[in-house]
Parts: structure tokens; sequence; C-alpha cells
């Protein structure tokens, strides 16, 4: 029988959780998927949190992401969700709102590495890997060797005079209507920067964007291999899972 656990994504818009075939990274079963309350405050979105454990009638430990940063179970940030996060205890919140279970909860863009690292794009992969999120920002993680290096936030690095988000996010691509091509040589000019500071030896490129892989990745120029990321919309939910089953808690 499959080794399961449950992951739940909450975003900007959108919150949604599934069972998690662990081996796999397969969602067994429907992913269930919920408007994100507004406002979206602490106590908002841990009631939607427990209606969709509700609905799955799943009784086991949960993880779950947050668009934010979160040392020792705190949200230290908050990225498209109410500022009302920013120093919530969200793992008591969770767990109190879920009867006292065992949850673990972490920055979304750190499970979304996990899962691309454990059973994704990159569970072939040795050494040090970076994926990177383009959307309408840059959300980042960073893995040796499957170790998560917690919270990272390359987005905000500031590349050639501008913050890499503000040069290479999707939404920038969107907003100055640039070509694949004209994009790309953004997305190289940050990569190669990255490059320079870690010596990744893969980046996975995820988000939307990372569908049309076949038009932008072939015109990139940085030195280190990129692929797509493999498990999509589903990877913050996969990752939220492996989180809270290996026991890694921010």
């Amino acid at each position: 029988m499959a080794k399961t656990g449950f992951g739940v994504d909450v975003g900007g818009s959108g919150v949604k959780g599934g069972v998690v075939d662990l081996e796999t990274g397969e969602l067994i079963g429907d992913r269930i998927k919920l408007l994100t309350p507004q406002p979206s405050t602490p106590q908002a979105v841990a009631e939607t949190v427990a209606e969709i454990i509700r609905q799955a009638e799943w009784d086991g430990p949960v993880g779950i992401t947050l668009p934010s940063v979160v040392t020792g179970g705190v949200a230290r940030s908050a990225a498209n969700i109410d500022k009302g996060w920013i120093g919530t205890d969200a793992r008591a919140l969770f767990s109190g709102a879920l009867g006292g279970r065992r949850v673990t909860v972490l920055n979304d863009a750190d499970a979304a590495g996990i899962a691309e690292d454990a059973l994704g794009a990159g569970k072939d992969a040795k050494g040090v890997l970076i994926l990177l999120t383009f959307g309408t920002g840059i959300g980042s993680a960073i893995l040796h060797d499957g170790v998560l290096l917690p919270n990272t936030e390359f987005g905000h690095m500031e590349v050639h005079g501008k913050e890499a988000e503000h040069r290479a996010a999707s939404s920038v691509k969107e907003k100055k209507d640039l070509s694949y091509k004209e994009w790309a040589a953004e997305v190289s000019r940050v990569l190669t920067r990255f490059e320079d500071l870690l010596w990744p030896d893969l980046f996975i490129a995820g988000g939307g964007i990372s569908r049309k892989h076949e038009k932008w990745i072939p015109h990139l120029t940085n030195r280190t291999p990129v692929v797509p990321a493999a498990l999509l919309n589903t990877a913050g939910i996969v990752g939220a899972a492996l989180a809270v089953e290996t026991g890694i808690a921010p």
C-alpha cells in the first residue's frame, strides 16, 4: 500500500490540498481547491485549511505552505496575503484549527524545491540545485544533496542595478511585452549572477511560464543546465506533504 501524506498550498488566490503518494509524488484522488478568503487573515485562512482537511476526511499530520518566510513556525513576511500574518505563530494556529494535530509550515518555494528535488526534475541530480519560480516575482529554493537551506529570497538580489524579480519575473515579460528571446536574455543575466555567487549544478525553472519552456529555455546563455519543473502546480502540495513526513521544520 502506498505511503501517503497530506499537503496544503496557501496562495494569494487559492488554497489547494490533497493526499500525496510520498514515493511517486502523485496526488491520490481529487485535489481540493477553495478560494483564499478576502481579507486573507490568519484566522480566516486557518478555517479554510480546516475545511479542506474536513472535505478530504484526512486525520493525519498536515504540511502547509505559506507565501512567507517561516522560521520556527512563525511567519516573518507576507507576499500576496494579509500583512497580519507577519509575526503569527502559523504552526500553532494551524495545529489548533486542526484539533491539535502535528503540522509543518514552510515557505511555498521551499516546498516546491523539496518536491522537485526528491520526486521531480531534480530527483537524479547531485550537488547544489536551485529552483526558481517565475511569476509575479521570483521565488527561490536551494538544496544541496537533498538538504534544504530554507527561506532564500534570491528574487530580491540586485542584478545590474535592479532586483532580480524586477528584471526577470514573468510579470515583467508581460508588462513590457517582451518576446521570449528578449525575456530569456534578462533571465540569463539573473542566472549568471546566481552562478557567480553560488555555483549550482542545476537550475529548475518553475512557475506558469515553465509550461512553455521550449520557447525560452533554449535561448538562455548561462553556463549551468536549466530544466523545467516537472510537478508544476502540484509541487507545493507534494513538498508540504514530504516536509511533514520527514520532519523538515524551518
